[in-house]
């Protein structure tokens, strides 16, 4: 009898322990969540706030406007907190993240199926913003960017364009367009075609 009541108390202990050790968990996870919900809020209250060192330092000189960015600095800070984690801070992409976009993203609008493309792919079409602000941000990508490839007559992409083209994102299908459209790429630029 002894033996069986010995073994009860250790296994409540045991059941003691582990309840304890899931609720250090889950406060543990719940933790980092807060934190990493207020170091995300502090940097977009930081870039909010930061001015023109932040526009300078997201490439806007204040030289001309940028076509279709009412607002650089905002554009910037959405690239921050949306985009460069996968495609880095300056723009060189990742094999195992996201493509390289520096000096390459503006290409994609001089090939047949580019412009939809880059309003398609999964990083674009499944964004928390709003199609006006992310229209603004694929506009403050290419020029920032590509600034150098954008086309002769370049439009800037509108929220109503955004908005068609997100409606129909590129999931599974994404990697093989982008080959496809590299081929092009690569194929006008054998042409000598600027």
């Amino acid at each position: 009898m002894r033996a069986v009541t010995a073994r009860r108390v250790v296994d409540r202990r045991i059941a003691r322990r582990r309840i304890a050790v899931r609720r250090a968990a889950i406060f543990a996870v719940a933790l980092v969540a807060v934190i990493a919900l207020g170091a995300v809020a502090g940097v977009a209250r930081a870039v909010a706030t930061a001015g023109p060192a932040a526009a300078a330092a997201a490439g806007y000189r204040g030289a001309a406007p940028i076509p279709g960015v009412p607002d650089p600095r905002r554009a910037w800070a959405d690239w921050a907190l949306d985009c460069q984690g996968c495609h880095r801070v300056d723009g060189g992409g990742s094999a195992r993240t996201a493509p390289k976009i520096a000096g390459e993203v503006a290409k994609y609008l001089k090939v047949a199926g580019g412009r939809e493309y880059l309003g398609r792919i999964p990083g674009v079409a499944s964004s928390p913003l709003s199609d006006a602000r992310l229209a603004e941000l694929v506009n403050w990508m290419l020029f920032r960017f590509d600034r150098r490839d954008l086309p002769a007559g370049f439009r800037p992409y509108t929220a109503a364009e955004i908005g068609r083209l997100r409606a129909r994102p590129l999931r599974l299908r994404a990697a093989a367009v982008r080959r496809e459209l590299q081929r092009r790429i690569r194929r006008r630029a054998r042409s000598g075609a600027r």
